[in-house]
């Protein structure tokens, strides 16, 4: 099972943080749990403790969840940083700064479940990159049905709170994962961050272009995906590499 995690809740109402630190310290994977009363009780405690996992509220008087989020992934060693919010408007920004899952309350136990399992795959000393192949079909629940998604035929993936926006060609598909999670999974198959809520498979980009009213964009048939400056060089260097290694 690997290490034990120490656990930290911040959240500034009592009976949500208790129940949300009830429910950390039933898994096996949880060895302590802590609770700070907001931000800045928080910033108190890093300053003293070492914690592996850190669950955030993100509004919260005072110091928000967002403000701690960022002082935390400043850290050398920083905490898998999970959000636990009852907004869905702030996932882009979250794993823009490098959330390991995001929760929308109220809190289920699944969800959870798969939330702690991330935190602790994150603090495992890492054995090497995920094998390309690692979903490589994507299975996808719509009602009575199961639809079965071939990686390769997805050009973008778009964040959408507990869930991804996979977009192909002809359609798109939400799956509850994280967008960090795919684009650790997917980094061998080519798939690269272009924003903080997008990632773009490298194969599928026709070309970049500037336009006044959205940035930059890269080009793909199943639509226009937005490039933020952070990313825009990485996303260069990488389709220069593609088009070296095709006139090779």
């Amino acid at each position: 099972m690997g290490q034990a995690l120490r656990a930290l809740v911040v959240e500034d109402e009592a009976s949500t943080r208790e129940e949300l630190a009830d429910m950390l310290a039933a898994f096996p994977e949880i060895h302590a749990v802590t609770e700070a009363e907001g931000g800045e009780d928080a910033m108190r405690l890093l300053g003293t403790e070492t914690f592996d996992a850190v669950f955030l509220d993100i509004s919260m008087p005072g110091l928000d969840g967002m403000a701690v989020a960022r002082v935390l992934s400043m850290l050398s060693a920083p905490p898998s940083i999970v959000f636990v919010t009852a907004s869905e408007h702030h996932a882009v920004e979250a794993f823009g700064i490098g959330a390991t899952d995001y929760l929308l309350k109220p809190i289920r136990h699944e969800r959870l479940a798969e939330a702690v399992s991330r935190a602790g795959a994150q603090r495992r000393p890492s054995a090497g990159p995920p094998p390309a192949d690692e979903l490589s079909v994507v299975q996808i629940e719509s009602g009575r049905h199961t639809l079965f998604v071939h990686r390769d035929d997805i050009q973008f993936a778009e964040a959408h709170g507990d869930y991804v926006r996979l977009h192909t060609a002809e359609e798109s598909h939400l799956i509850r994962l994280s967008l960090s999670y795919l684009e650790e999974v997917w980094a061998p198959a080519g798939f690269v961050r272009a924003h903080r809520g997008y990632l773009v498979a490298i194969r599928w980009v026709r070309d970049l272009r500037v336009t006044s009213s959205s940035g930059l964009l890269a080009s793909t048939p199943a639509g226009d995906v937005p490039v933020s400056r952070r990313h825009a060089r990485a996303l260069k260097e990488r389709l220069l590499a593609a088009v070296r290694d095709e006139t090779r």
